[in-house]
C-alpha cells in the first residue's frame, strides 16, 4: 500500500501556515493542475484530487487539529478524502472559485435545469367603490401555451429535432480569456442543445403561441391603490423544449383606483368637503352627506362653523383589507357667500351691517383688523 503524502508538503506550505496561505496555495495549484487544463492527462488529474484531499482536511480547523495530532491515521485507513465532507471535488472548488461557470461541467457534463414560463403583468382599474366592497371579475389576458401544430417542440411536421453542432448539445461554449476558460450560452441554440432545422409555420419555431385566456380574479374589500396581487401558476407555460419539469410562471395584477369626484382616500379614511349656505354655518343646522357605501348620512352643523373645520363620521370611510373594519370619513366645510342677492336679500344685509354684525359677530375678522393697525402704526413710527 503507497505511503500518503504529508498534507502540507502536498500544498507547498508550513505547519504554521494560516488559513489564507492555505486557499492562496490551493488556488494555485489547483489551476495547475486542473483536468480542463490538462486533458487527457492522468496524472495531473491524480495530483488535483490529492490537492483537493489535502485542502478538505486542511481547511477545516477540526479536521487540520486532528490531523496535526495523529496524521492520516486520524481519518481511518481511507485518509482524508472519506472523511472530507464534501460530496466530489467541484463542492470544494466550487467554494473557493464560486460557481462562475469556468470548470462547472467538468464532473458531470451538462445539467439541464427546468425552465419556468415566465411571469406576466396585468394592469387594472377599479373605482373607488369597487375597493370599498371588493369585487369578483373576469380578465382577459394573452398567456404563452404549448403551439398545437408542433405539440411544442418548434419542429415542422415531419422534421427533426437535431443535437446543435455548434456545442454538441450541451447548451454552452467555452472560450479562452487569458488564464480562464469562461462559457456563456450557445448562440446558435441558445443554450438548449438542439436545433431545429425545418421550425413550425404556426409558431415560428418558438414551440409556443400565444393564446387569449379568461381567468377570474378576487378583488378583495379594501383592496389599495398600488396593491399587487398574485395568482401562482396563471403565468406563461414553460417551453416543452426545454426539457421536463418545467413549470408555469406566475401572474401579478397591479390595482389602480380611479380619482373619485367626491371622496379623497387616505388609507381607511375619506375625506370629503361640504359646501355650506352662510346663514346654516352662522345660525346653525343639518345637511346630508352621501357615504362610500352609497347611505346617506345627516352631519350637524354647529352655528358659527367656519370654513375649514372638519367633521368626523366614525365608521364611514373605507372597508380595511385586513378584519374588515371601516375606517372614518372626514367632511371639511366651505361657507359658501351668497351670490345674485335681490333687493330684499341685500337690504337684509345692509341692516345686519349696520347693527353692528361685522364686528360683534366677525371676533377674527376685527382681531386681523387690529394686528393690520399695529402694523403700520410701528411703520410710521
Amino acid at each position: 500500500m503507497a505511503t500518503k503524502r504529508d498534507y502540507y508538503e502536498i500544498l507547498g506550505c508550513v505547519k504554521t501556515a494560516d488559513g489564507k496561505t492555505l486557499k492562496s496555495a490551493y488556488r494555485k495549484l489547483a489551476m495547475q493542475y486542473h483536468p480542463d487544463r490538462n486533458p487527457d492527462d492522468p496524472e495531473a488529474e491524480a495530483k488535483f484530487k490529492e490537492i483537493n484531499e489535502a485542502y478538505s482536511i486542511l481547511s477545516d480547523p477540526d479536521k487540520r487539529a486532528a490531523y496535526d495530532r495523529m496524521g492520516h491515521s486520524a481519518f481511518g485507513q481511507g485518509g482524508g478524502g472519506a472523511g472530507a465532507g464534501f460530496h466530489d471535488f467541484s463542492d470544494i472548488f466550487s467554494q473557493i472559485f464560486g460557481n462562475q461557470g469556468g470548470f462547472g461541467d467538468m464532473f458531470g457534463g451538462r445539467q439541464r435545469r427546468s425552465v419556468r414560463g415566465a411571469d406576466l403583468r396585468y394592469e387594472l382599474e377599479i373605482t373607488l367603490e369597487e375597493a370599498f366592497s371588493g369585487k369578483d371579475l373576469e380578465i382577459k389576458i394573452p398567456i404563452s401555451e404549448d403551439c398545437h401544430g408542433c405539440d411544442g417542440t418548434g419542429a415542422a411536421e415531419g422534421a427533426k429535432v437535431e443535437t446543435c453542432s455548434t456545442c454538441g448539445g450541451a447548451g454552452k461554449v467555452r472560450t479562452q480569456q487569458g488564464f480562464f476558460t469562461m462559457e456563456r450560452p450557445c448562440p446558435r441554440c441558445g443554450g438548449q442543445g438542439e436545433y431545429v432545422s425545418d421550425p413550425c409555420r404556426t409558431c415560428d419555431g418558438t414551440g409556443q403561441v400565444r393564446v387569449e385566456t379568461a381567468l377570474e380574479v378576487n378583488i378583495p374589500a379594501g383592496v389599495e391603490d398600488g396593491t399587487r396581487i398574485r395568482l401562482a401558476g396563471q403565468g406563461d407555460a414553460a417551453p416543452k423544449a426545454a426539457g421536463p419539469g418545467g413549470q408555469r410562471g406566475d401572474l401579478y395584477i397591479f390595482v389602480s383606483i380611479k380619482p373619485h369626484e367626491l371622496f379623497e382616500r387616505d388609507g381607511p379614511n375619506l375625506f370629503c368637503e361640504a359646501h355650506v349656505p352662510m346663514t346654516c354655518a352662522a345660525l346653525g343646522g343639518e345637511i346630508e352627506m352621501p357615504a362610500i357605501d352609497g347611505s346617506r348620512t345627516k352631519v350637524k352643523i354647529p352655528s358659527g362653523s367656519q370654513s375649514g373645520r372638519r367633521m368626523r363620521l366614525k365608521g364611514k370611510g373605507m372597508t380595511q383589507l385586513r378584519g374588515g373594519a371601516r375606517g372614518d370619513m372626514y367632511v371639511e366645510l366651505t361657507v359658501e357667500t351668497p351670490t345674485k342677492l335681490n333687493a330684499k336679500q341685500k337690504q337684509l344685509l345692509e341692516e345686519f351691517k349696520k347693527a353692528g354684525g361685522e364686528t360683534d359677530c366677525s371676533p377674527a375678522h376685527q382681531t386681523f383688523l387690529d394686528k393690520a393697525k399695529t402694523f403700520w402704526d410701528n411703520l410710521v413710527d
